[in-house]
């Protein structure tokens, strides 16, 4: 037996990035980019949890896995590793193998370092990432594998995995996804850490799937199964083919953060995301935060990111929760309020923004206004303009969403523009 806390315990990482396929529901923005790029509080939505784990001890390896092509990340890749020091590779999954799959799919690349642990997170998942504090808890445990979880009001927990752990080992009894009555308050966060074991539990699931295939061709068993409903013996799902079989098996546990968390599928929510990562670099990197009282820059309220390439008037007042991508000039007068502005937008004179996406060279004309409720569930809580969409000077637009390369000259509220 090795020492439980001896420091050559190697630990890997892997970041599930989904696919073009994935985020549809991030329209019109996943048209330019790969969802995992788009930015909130000024860095890249993987860049937050694969800085996270650069403060795991003994990281050996960042895997990203994905259905995306590999030039789409070639960039990003090669400097995120220059970047934090730590190697990051990018693996393109050949068809899709579910969450657990996955990660079986490349258990020789994952394996290796020989890793004695390795993290597995979402990438569409905004927190604190507490792995530390997480990989200690679970060596504490002595199981497979522990979970991050969350309490969230009771009404909006069905959405998600709903759990419940005992209360003195936190040891995870029963796990249901997105279940038809309440369950728990308490829900999977989508990030997990476990021990190589895992591959065999994934195995046991696809071992499984070939009996019961050879089972149903050679007896009448078939015929008490509902038609087409077998999957594929190397597709396995997280949660309905690990998690909830093996709670209750003292095999899995959890490890509850009190922070916050948000799952971000919806460009309304990437914008709620974006705040409360920039409310973390008050705590984390204040020196990222923008400051600024109007005398030779910008008034700025609140939490606000500005890449050092913008141009920004100092008669503008911008905040709280604004973050201003590369060469986006902002004029005179100019107030932002909530919102992303992207790479090369100009903003002119007397303009206001609030709750609001503004696309990648995209231009908001003098005295315009872009706003909306704010509501970030809501399918119209937030407006957003696709790349190259330009309003003119005086036009108002309300509760909106604008596809690309549209031009708009009149005002409009409540509407989807194609």
């Amino acid at each position: 037996m090795r020492n439980m806390g001896s420091s050559d315990e190697k630990v890997v990482a892997v970041i599930m990035m989904g696919g073009p396929t994935k985020g549809t529901r991030f329209r019109p923005l996943s048209f330019n980019i790969p969802k995992p790029l788009f930015p909130l509080a000024g860095q890249p939505m993987v860049h937050h949890p694969i800085s996270a784990c650069k403060r795991i001890p003994n990281l050996a390896q960042i895997y990203l896995v994905g259905f995306y092509e590999e030039r789409e990340f070639a960039l990003f890749v090669s400097s995120i590793s220059n970047e934090l020091k730590v190697p990051v590779r990018y693996l393109r999954e050949d068809k899709p193998h579910g969450s657990a799959g996955g990660l079986y799919n490349f258990r020789d690349l994952i394996m290796e370092d020989n890793p004695s642990y390795i993290f597995l997170l979402n990438c569409d998942v905004c927190c604190s990432f507490p792995l530390p504090e997480m990989l200690e808890a679970h060596k504490r445990y002595g199981g497979m594998g522990t979970i991050l979880v969350i309490k969230v009001p009771p009404e909006s927990a069905n959405q998600f995995g709903e759990l419940v752990a005992d209360p003195v080992t936190n040891e995870l009894l029963h796990y249901t996804e997105k279940p038809e009555t309440f369950v728990s308050d308490h829900i999977n966060c989508g990030v997990y850490v476990f021990t190589p074991d895992i591959f065999f539990a994934i195995q046991g699931v696809s071992t499984q799937r070939k009996d019961r295939a050879n089972l149903r061709r050679v007896s009448s068993f078939e015929a008490l199964q509902p038609p087409n409903r077998s999957l594929p013996a190397d597709f396995v799902r997280l949660d309905q083919d690990i998690l909830s079989p093996l709670a209750g098996k003292k095999q899995l546990y959890t490890y509850e953060t009190m922070d916050f968390w948000e799952q971000i599928k919806t460009p309304g929510m990437s914008l709620r995301c974006s705040a409360l990562y920039l409310a973390q670099f008050r705590f984390t990197s204040p020196h990222v935060l923008a400051t600024g009282d109007g005398t030779k820059s910008a008034t700025i309220t609140g939490d606000v990111y500005i890449h050092p390439s913008a141009k920004i008037h100092p008669t503008s007042k911008i905040g709280p929760n604004v973050s201003i991508s590369a060469n986006a000039r902002i004029g005179a007068g100019v107030r932002l309020v909530s919102c992303i502005i992207l790479d090369d937008v100009e903003i002119k004179e007397n303009a206001v923004v609030i709750h609001a996406i503004v696309g990648w060279k995209s231009s908001i004309g003098r005295w315009s206004r872009v706003q909306a409720e704010g509501d970030y569930n809501a399918k119209l809580g937030v407006t957003i303009l696709g790349e190259s969409v330009s309003v003119e000077d005086e036009v108002v637009v309300i509760n909106s969403i604008v596809l690309p390369n549209k031009t708009l000259n009149l005002s409009v509220q409540g509407e989807i523009i194609l």
